[in-house]
Parts: structure tokens; sequence; C-alpha cells
């Protein structure tokens, strides 16, 4: 578990489900991620894969809790999402973040991802990150810059432009 001044960041409990249902169901938080709201069966895959990065890779995406109010906020993390854009990409940790509509707007985004970070610097001391990002999503661009990340290239992932960024540890 990893504490901030505002946050806990901690791997997902099943408590966690519904937060991340109506997160991935909610428009305005995926219109950046694939456009697609989730249905209850691809959220329930893709929560249960967050259980099994933990315990195959030993990291994975935290759910990022209020402390104040315990309310589940989003999630921020690392995962190996067999993206399949590269050498320059696909052997790295792959930083990833998502929060839903309340937290958004209070610097949760960048409290939460920094940590995390420091986290994974910590532990693996990776030579580099890596991470796509939607070119028409200003608010990730912009946090990814305040982390440290660089544009490397633009590219497509499934059929969508994306921006690959990497971060090399200071």
């Amino acid at each position: 578990m990893i504490e901030t001044e505002r946050l806990l960041l901690r791997p997902h409990i099943a408590e966690d489900f519904p937060g991340c249902l109506a997160m991935w169901q909610d428009p305005q938080v995926i219109r950046y991620i694939g456009n697609v709201p989730s249905t209850e069966g691809e959220a329930w895959m893709r929560f249960l894969s967050y259980f099994g990065r933990w315990e195959l890779m030993g990291y994975g995406m935290f759910a990022v809790i209020e402390k104040d109010s315990g309310d589940f906020l989003g999630e921020i993390g690392f995962s190996d999402f067999r993206r399949n854009l590269g050498p320059d990409f696909d052997p790295f940790h792959e930083g990833a973040w998502v929060m839903n509509q309340a937290g958004q707007g209070k610097g949760y985004a960048f409290e939460a991802t920094a940590a995390a970070h420091d986290w994974l610097d910590r532990k693996f001391k990776p030579e580099k990150t890596v991470s796509i990002i939607d070119p028409d999503n200003a608010a990730s661009i912009k946090l990814a810059g305040k982390l440290g990340y660089t544009e490397t290239r633009r590219d497509e992932y499934k059929g969508d432009a994306v921006i690959v960024f990497e971060r090399f540890k200071a």
C-alpha cells in the first residue's frame, strides 16, 4: 500500500468492483480510452486481470482511494499490456492511469501517479517506463509531462491514433 497526503493506493479488493464498473461505463471517463463503455462482463474480466498481474509480475494497477471518504477514485499503476508496439515500448513497464469524474480536477491523478512511479523506481529500478495516450487527451498529456514523460512518436493502437511516451529515471 502507498499512502499520500490525501490518497491510499493499494491492490484492488472485491468491494472495488462497483466503482470500477461505474468508471469503465462512464462515457466521460472512457472517451479517450477506446470510447466504448464496458459491459459488466468486460469490466469484470478487466477487474480480475488486476489480481493476476500482481500475482504474476509483482506489480499492477493500484486502486486509488480517497482517505477522508474511503471512496474509489480510479486506477493507476503499471502493466505489461502486450501491445506489440515495438522494441522501444514492449519490454518496459507501461504506466497507466484513469480517474472517475469525482477524482478529476483535484490534483489526485498527479499525486497518485507520482507516488506510484516513486514506488516502481524503488522496487524495480526500471531503465525507463512507457505510456500511450490519445492525442486529444490534453489532461493526460499534461500529466505525463509533469511526470517526466516525453513524446517519442505517433502510432496507432487498435485502429486509434496514440502518442507514445517514455520516461527515464532521473
